[in-house]
């Protein structure tokens, strides 16, 4: 079986893995300057550094065909340049999950596969995707949607250490950003993490610097360019899948399983492919 996973920054990565580990055959779409802060566990950085290994799986940036046949026979993930989606229409997968998490639809839709997975909210189920996975921390989070949208983005961070709202960062101003403090470094408030376009970016609490966005990035207003960890005991975490993104790979999976190995009543849902094929 063939999956297709658009994006690939922290949350994808943990889809990715989950997929990967599970044996699944993948092609990874991205776009020509993904912004993922959690850099160190995005394996869309291999975009700028032509490779990326997180948890023992390594992603390589590919451009042809055969690029991606190799990587595939060495138990690798490709990853190739590709908004709009155009090797969804030459390959044809079995599978196109959506985890771009962009708060709104991209452009995926069902006729891309016999079975389409969005995460979070711009997608309603058996209308833009067949599946929708619920990204929003708490009790719903992960879960399986057959029907309805995932929750509307609230615009407040999950709640980590008891804060939220004061542990991202966002510019305040566009241009060129210029790293300072590095992922993984303990931070007190007001420290110097950066700097726009020489604009000094301060650290709004004490912590640990889970994320920054990479040095030399354009940044607009108003982007997302840092996440502050207030656990100072914390520190792997920097380095490794949060536990978000593996519940989310974890859904995704069940999903994609449920609907090969589960019988549905009629077939106007589109999976009686799987059942015939696998």
């Amino acid at each position: 079986m063939l999956t297709i996973v658009r994006g690939a920054g922290d949350l994808a990565t943990g889809v990715i893995h989950r997929l990967y580990k599970s044996g699944f055959k993948m092609l990874v779409l991205e776009i020509e300057n993904p912004s993922a802060i959690r850099r160190t566990v995005s394996l869309c950085e291999c975009i700028y550094s032509n490779e990326q290994t997180v948890e023992n799986i390594k992603a390589k940036k590919v451009k042809s065909y055969e690029e991606i046949e190799k990587c595939w026979k060495n138990r690798e993930i490709p990853i190739v340049i590709d908004p709009n989606g155009e090797w969804i229409e030459k390959l044809k997968p079995d599978i196109v999950v959506d985890s771009i998490i962009a708060k709104k639809n991209l452009g995926t839709n069902r006729s891309m596969a016999p079975l389409t997975i969005g995460l979070g909210p711009g997608f309603i189920a058996k209308k833009d995707v067949d599946i929708v996975i619920e990204t929003m921390r708490g009790h719903n989070l992960g879960r399986v949607l057959e029907e309805g949208s995932a929750q509307e983005n609230t615009g407040v961070p999950g709640d980590i250490g008891g804060v939220t709202v004061e542990r991202v960062i966002y510019s305040e101003n566009s241009g060129l950003f210029k790293e300072i403090k590095k992922i993984g470094d303990i931070v007190k408030q007001g420290d110097i993490l950066g700097e726009v376009e020489n604009i000094p970016v301060y650290a709004t609490i004490d912590g640990l610097l889970r994320g920054i966005i990479r040095d030399g990035y354009v940044v607009k207003k108003g982007l997302k360019i840092a996440d502050i960890d207030p656990r100072l005991n914390q520190y792997n975490n920097c380095f490794t899948i949060s536990d978000k993104a593996r519940a989310l790979g974890g859904a995704v999976l069940e999903a994609i399983l449920s609907n090969i190995n589960i019988p549905k009543k009629g077939e106007e849902n589109g999976f009686k492919y799987f059942r015939e094929n696998f």
